[in-house]
């Protein structure tokens, strides 16, 4: 069983940086792909960022490309999203995902391609 844990949330003001991290619960974390979503109330959970299993591939929703980086070190079984010039359409609750196997050409942007979930992390941002 793959747990996962998110860390780093909190309330910002507009323009700020925030850091997010993600520990997981496993042998091998290179044996997965990765990614963060991220839901609003009252909305679905969304697409932010992928990355491949040795992290040279990464994939961004347009809504943050150029302002979040994903990042991943598998010697620390761990994955990051560093998120500049916040917005308070940033705000949201951020959540972690794990899936076995290669990241392969699809980007893997769906939730439903994800069995493992971290309990998620809450960023607020204000205007």
């Amino acid at each position: 069983q793959v747990q996962l844990v998110e860390s780093g949330g909190g309330l910002v003001q507009a323009g700020d940086s925030l850091r997010l991290s993600c520990a997981a619960s496993v042998v091998t974390f290179s044996a997965y792909v990765v990614a963060w979503f991220r839901q609003a109330p009252g909305k679905e959970r969304e697409f932010v960022a992928s990355i491949s299993n040795r992290g040279q591939t990464t994939y961004y929703a347009d809504s943050v490309k150029g302002r979040f980086i994903i990042s991943r070190d598998n010697a620390k079984k761990s994955m990051y999203l560093q998120m500049s010039t916040l917005n308070p359409e940033d705000t949201a609750s951020y959540y972690c995902a794990a899936k076995f196997g290669y990241y392969g050409s699809t980007y893997n942007l769906k939730t439903n391609e994800y069995p493992y979930w971290g309990q998620g992390t809450q960023v607020t941002v204000s205007s």
